[in-house]
């Protein structure tokens, strides 16, 4: 007799203990505030941030079905959208509320982006937290209470949130001094909205993830990025830094250092190592 077939998912539906195996989570499973940090701290240093699908022109898809198999089950990462929708399935499982919202990045910029960014407002024990998987190794290591000057001071870099007229600003400690990440409302956005940002975002000819190869995670007391030809490592006793000129010397890094191999037949396009 033929064996019986594997248990499908429902397309909504995420398979919790292969994501916890992913990302190396052993801890309980209440929506409580050190379940929260311990998953978001797990996360952000399993599952990396990273573009190449963009260069590759592939497809970015945001349904559970497909966020489960490219981070889980392919032991892929990507940028925003994918990071915090798959994040926001995982914590809504668990039983945490969660609203996702819309942010325009300021970071390494003068003039206004569009709202391309996700982030995350969490509640745990009554009390709310700004959530964020997908910023890349500027980002957050664990949520932070959503309170307007509070600061969370971790190694390497700190967070705050200001109040600036009818916004929330992310603010980070770069180079000694509070700079703004990115600003935001608390209009709630649904999984479409996030489906025509992310669009744009990967199809876009001037957009920045179009035009260089980024990967990046983060630690409690180290920060990897490699971004514009350059691989930083970035930990409390200082950074070192080396170039990344060529498609073999970027294939090393992502595969010894981001858990990324590219597929056989594959090529970066040459324009980002000009």
């Amino acid at each position: 007799m033929a064996a019986d077939p594997a248990p499908q998912l429902a397309p909504d539906a995420v398979d919790l203990p292969a994501y916890f195996r992913r990302i190396g989570y052993r801890g309980e499973l209440k929506p409580n505030l050190a379940t929260l940090r311990a998953l978001h701290e797990a996360h952000v240093g399993s599952i990396p941030f990273e573009n190449v699908d963009v260069l590759l022109e592939r497809p970015i898809r945001l349904d559970t079905a497909s966020l489960q198999q490219k981070l889980v089950a392919n032991r892929r990462g990507r940028y925003c959208f994918e990071q915090n929708c798959f994040f926001k399935d995982v914590l809504e499982a668990i039983g945490f509320p969660v609203v996702g919202l819309g942010a325009r990045v300021r970071f390494g910029t003068t003039g206004i982006r569009p709202r391309t960014h996700m982030t995350l407002l969490v509640e745990a024990e009554g009390r709310q937290y700004l959530a964020d998987t997908g910023f890349g190794a500027n980002g957050m290591l664990e949520p932070i209470p959503f309170e307007a000057g509070s600061i969370t001071e971790l190694p390497i870099i700190s967070f705050r949130l200001a109040e600036e007229n009818c916004l929330w600003v992310l603010q980070a400690t770069v180079d000694g001094r509070w700079s703004d990440l990115y600003a935001f409302t608390l209009e709630p956005q649904e999984r479409i909205d996030y489906v025509v940002a992310s669009h744009f975002t990967a199809t876009f000819p001037d957009g920045i993830f179009r035009k260089m190869l980024t990967a990046q995670l983060v630690w409690r007391e180290e920060r990897k990025i490699l971004r514009s030809g350059e691989f930083r490592v970035t930990r409390t006793g200082g950074e070192q830094m080396r170039p990344v000129r060529s498609e073999a010397e970027a294939r090393a890094v992502l595969a010894e250092h981001f858990g990324i191999k590219l597929p056989a037949g594959c090529a970066l396009p040459e324009r980002i190592f000009a």
